[in-house]
């Protein structure tokens, strides 16, 4: 079979860049056979040419002129990340006529409709598999084989990183600190792991989903975001005595009330035993979509790393080069739904509140008042008996107990304000936290 010829360009050669070269070079007729063309790499755009590559980076190809690259490209793959110059670059390619192929979810995420109104404007192709859950794929399933069905929510793991963190909490009794200096050491998070373990970069991940599950668009800046920096040892292990453990999950609702909406949120949460993302371990990923007719979906795998990674973008490559020798295009943008986004305290969820209180007579019965004002019932009640303070400076020391109060499905305003309302009883010495439930 005779093969047209594209041209390649690739931006950035790191980790994912590199395994991307490798191979486009190994697979390059199987992937001439896939698409019917004969996929060139004509150049590598990088910071400087003079660091040092992987063996495999053919040094000719590289380049610190991104620009005049992009200028000479079918297919740009986009691979630098952040914001500057990956959103320049991706618009010069655009407006060149080249499909662009990315993994940049902060890109998408802050910037995606005006990439996608460029994308239409130019005719072309916009590509973003890799930018979500690593080699899941997650936005194929979004974008095309839920594209006859309405989805209703999407929960996930989506950050690798606070997945081995929490993992390793859990099953090896780590602080928060500890577990965060092993998966450094492991090169799981970065020397600055605030974007994994502050939520944002889920964040940007379940934006991503959400605007394309429910036809609006959504940005990063609309999801209420919530790390993991405060989980303590003892929560894991209060979470593990009652049938539960603690997952970073990313989740979009769509609601019903007070209008048609949607809700974004990324919580630590308690997640039930029996939950299929409970057994979610180390950095791996997972996702469920739930929709009318499909019901429950689960797609699980490697989130990161460079070859799962490099094959999201691959299966993209290949996907534009067809597209491009016979015809068509990948599916467009549709915010038609233009579902405005809820404010978080309209969410509706099952919650836990942990209290720490003074353990006598009349106690319980006060902090039931708030939950029963806000007309929130309350599902189950577990206390534990703490040691006496030993800080307090009055004679007799009070004694103390840990309360754990499971509610039934509530609003998230409620709950917070419950929790606002026990912070002023003078029975409790301290709200801990107040985390939803996945059932």
């Amino acid at each position: 079979m005779a093969h047209v010829d594209l041209n390649v360009a690739l931006l950035g050669c790191g980790t994912v860049g590199s395994e991307v070269v490798r191979l486009l070079q190994q697979q390059s007729d199987d992937f001439a056979e896939r698409c019917g063309a004969r996929l060139n790499l004509i150049g590598i755009a990088v910071r400087d040419t003079a660091a040092p590559r992987a063996a495999r980076v053919p040094r000719e190809l590289l380049t610190e002129d991104a620009h005049a690259l992009v200028r000479r490209a079918d297919i740009v793959i986009e691979l630098i990340g952040g914001l500057e110059p990956a959103r320049t670059l991706m618009h010069e390619a655009l407006a060149a006529g080249a499909s662009v192929v990315t993994g940049n979810k902060a890109l998408l995420a802050t910037h995606g409709p005006e990439l996608h109104e460029a994308t239409a404007a130019a005719d072309v192709d916009l590509y973003y598999e890799a930018a979500v859950a690593g080699a899941i794929p997650v936005v194929y399933a979004l974008r095309e084989s839920l594209a006859g069905d309405q989805v209703t929510s999407i929960s996930g793991i989506v950050n690798g990183t606070t997945n081995y963190i929490l993992d390793e909490m859990t099953t090896k009794g780590l602080t928060y600190e500890e577990a965060l200096k092993a998966a450094q050491e492991l090169g799981f998070a970065e020397a600055d792991p605030s974007s994994d373990v502050d939520g944002y970069d889920a964040a940007a991940k379940i934006a991503l989903m959400a605007s394309i599950a429910f036809h609006s668009r959504v940005s990063i800046d609309d999801v209420a975001t919530t790390g993991i920096r405060d989980v303590t040892a003892e929560q894991i292990a209060a979470a593990s005595r009652d049938g539960y453990v603690i997952k970073l999950l990313a989740t979009a609702r769509r609601i019903a009330h007070p209008e048609p909406a949607i809700t974004l949120e990324v919580a630590p949460t308690l997640v039930a035993q029996s939950h299929p993302l409970a057994a979610v371990a180390g950095a791996f990923n997972a996702v469920v979509t739930e929709s009318d007719a499909a019901g429950r979906l689960m797609f699980y795998g490697q989130g990161a790393g460079g070859a799962p990674t490099a094959s999201a973008v691959l299966s993209d490559v290949v996907a534009a080069a067809a597209k491009r020798v016979y015809g068509g295009h990948a599916p467009r943008e549709l915010p038609y739904a233009s579902l405005p986004v809820a404010p978080i305290e309209h969410s509706r969820g099952t919650f836990v509140v942990e209290l720490t209180v003074t353990d006598a007579p009349g106690v319980l019965a006060s902090i039931a008042q708030s939950f029963a004002a806000r007309q929130v019932s309350i599902a189950q009640v577990r206390q534990d008996t703490l040691p006496d303070d030993a800080s307090a400076a009055e004679e007799p020391r009070a004694s103390r107990a840990r309360l754990s109060i499971m509610t039934h499905t509530c609003t998230r305003g409620d709950i917070e304000a419950i929790g606002a309302e026990l912070a002023e009883n003078p029975h409790v010495l301290n709200v801990a936290s107040l985390t939803p439930v996945e059932e």
